[in-house]
């Protein structure tokens, strides 16, 4: 079957959660300013996940019309790829951001969009384009590679998520060294990470490329009765000094959004 007409994508639609200015609070790009896409739509379930409400497709979006303020407008979805563009280009003032996240969600359930998306955002706003992933759709990665800048990849531990992708992770990460885009991973650790997780998951990065940045984030519970709570101090040295010699990268930053209230 033929694939379709980039004109036919362009017409196309895709679910939104989100189009908002904010200072990045994880990984690698912590303490940057951001354009945040947000699709709508996710296929798993993990149990610590602070984003439950992008885990289906919405009849609404909300889009923000001045940079930071928070001035949302709210938009019918599905919404189009036009629709996008305008939206971002009121985002994007001369020297505020420094890239642009394409987050969730999942946003690469959103692929052939993308595929048609990314090009002509370069070509409006010369940000580079950061992806934020699961990192367990490797087909779908790889079609969007040659528009990306960088990947920040949620490595799921299923003591802590509930879930468990390992083969689809390391075939992204490998993708992401064949293709020489700036990757890092991430580790969300609670009281309940079992070592052999951690274990796991440095030596499919350290089998890759041991260079490849990997950051220990303590869970931020959603609650005090929340099964899933943060680890002890004792628990994150340990592991950060352990994981070293796997991995010589490995840093610890919570979330600092959640610090500064910004929610």
């Amino acid at each position: 079957m033929a694939s379709p007409s980039p004109l036919l994508l362009e017409q196309s639609t895709v679910n939104l959660v989100e189009i908002f200015s904010a200072i990045q609070g994880e990984g690698l790009n912590v303490g940057t300013r951001q354009i945040f896409i947000r699709f709508g739509g996710c296929d798993l379930r993990c149990h610590f996940c602070d984003s439950a409400h992008t885990w289906t497709a919405k009849p609404t979006c909300q889009i923000e019309q001045s940079p930071g303020l928070r001035d949302f407008v709210t938009h019918q979805n599905p919404v189009t790829l036009p629709q996008i563009l305008q939206w971002l280009n009121a985002q994007d003032q001369p020297g505020l951001h420094d890239s642009i996240s394409l987050t969730g969600g999942e946003p690469l359930l959103h692929a052939a969009f993308l595929a048609v998306l990314l090009p002509r955002i370069r070509h409006q706003t010369q940000l580079p384009l950061y992806l934020e992933t699961g990192g367990h759709h490797p087909d779908a990665l790889a079609q969007l590679l040659p528009y990306l800048d960088s990947v920040g990849m949620d490595l799921k531990l299923p003591s802590v998520s509930g879930e468990s992708h390992w083969d689809q992770h390391g075939r992204s990460l490998e993708q992401c060294h064949q293709a020489a885009v700036d990757v890092f991973c991430k580790l969300i650790i609670s009281a309940q990470t079992q070592w052999s997780d951690l274990v796991t998951a440095a030596q499919l990065v350290a089998d890759i490329n041991p260079t490849i940045p990997i950051f220990l984030q303590p869970v931020t519970p959603l609650s005090a009765h929340h099964p899933v709570q943060p680890p002890t101090p004792s628990q994150v040295l340990t592991w950060q000094s352990d994981l070293k010699q796997i991995c010589p990268h490995i840093r610890v930053i919570p979330q600092t959004h959640k610090f500064m209230g910004q929610l």
